[in-house]
């Protein structure tokens, strides 16, 4: 199938969303759940794995949706097709605070690796894959586990990362050492391995964990600066741990309105 060539725009700065153009015909395909808004002229068709080809017939179309369902993605995309006779928008939303990051496929080779649930949107055309980690310590300790999406094609996709991006140029033999959670992702042609940080000392209360991820050159990669697991750590370990906690959500009190400091003070301490 021919790769669908797609207008876009990055809107917004910490909750981003990408708004997508598509000409008379052309069409995106979109993660499940993912889409913001679209215009009256775009219709919609649900349908197994990523929708890129004739996947050769039903069993063909299982085994897409079986790769995506191992990547934990959902069994089913969505595809948004232009049938009206001027252009048509559609726009998809990022699921959590961080920056969406459009990924030429012609211009990195036709493939790129990316971490789980990354994915977001992309032109009708682009694969969705999985990428099976070959070592066994990556596998284990990479952070993302022996599995990570794999886009093929030559169109755009559209990922998504958590926090600041940063996209770093290696040059051969050059090496950048990452936290495991951080590697968004990277051209295939970057080694991709799991260094022990050195120290027990280290490893035990540095905060960083036992690992690092070691990337050597040449390639390009991309960095997130905020993962969703940690982000989503951070919340759980903010949230009330005792039952009728939510009463004080939205008054400018807060959780103190519960019996907290606000309770000692108002109940008359003497001192």
């Amino acid at each position: 199938m021919a790769m669908d060539v797609v207008d876009y725009e990055i809107k917004g700065s910490e909750m981003q969303f990408v708004e997508v153009e598509l000409d008379p015909g052309e069409a995106a395909v979109g993660e499940a759940g993912s889409m913001f808004f679209m215009d009256a002229g775009i219709g919609m068709d649900t349908v197994f794995g990523d929708g890129s080809a004739n996947q050769g017939g039903f069993f063909g179309k299982l085994l897409g949706a079986g790769k995506r369902l191992i990547t934990g993605e959902s069994l089913f995309t969505t595809i948004y097709t232009n049938n009206a006779t001027q252009k048509q928008r559609v726009a998809f939303g990022a699921p959590y605070p961080g920056k969406i990051i459009a990924m030429d496929l012609r211009q990195l080779g036709g493939m790129l690796i990316c971490q789980k649930d990354s994915f977001l949107c992309a032109a009708r055309g682009v694969s969705l894959g999985i990428a099976l980690q070959q070592k066994l310590g990556v596998g284990f300790f990479g952070g993302e586990g022996f599995i990570m999406q794999k886009l093929e094609g030559d169109g755009l996709a559209f990922v998504h990362a958590g926090g600041t991006v940063v996209k770093r140029e290696l040059q051969p033999g050059q090496t950048l050492m990452v936290d495991t959670g951080c590697v968004v992702a990277y051209m295939p042609q970057v080694n991709f391995e799991i260094q022990y940080v050195g120290k027990i000392k280290t490893a035990l209360f540095g905060g960083e964990g036992l690992f690092f991820a070691k990337l050597t050159g040449p390639g390009t990669v991309w960095l997130q600066s905020l993962p969703f697991s940690r982000l989503a750590s951070r919340v759980f370990a903010a949230a009330p741990q005792t039952g009728g906690g939510g009463r004080g959500e939205g008054s400018v009190l807060g959780g103190f309105g519960a019996g907290g400091v606000l309770g000692g003070i108002l109940g008359g301490d003497d001192e």
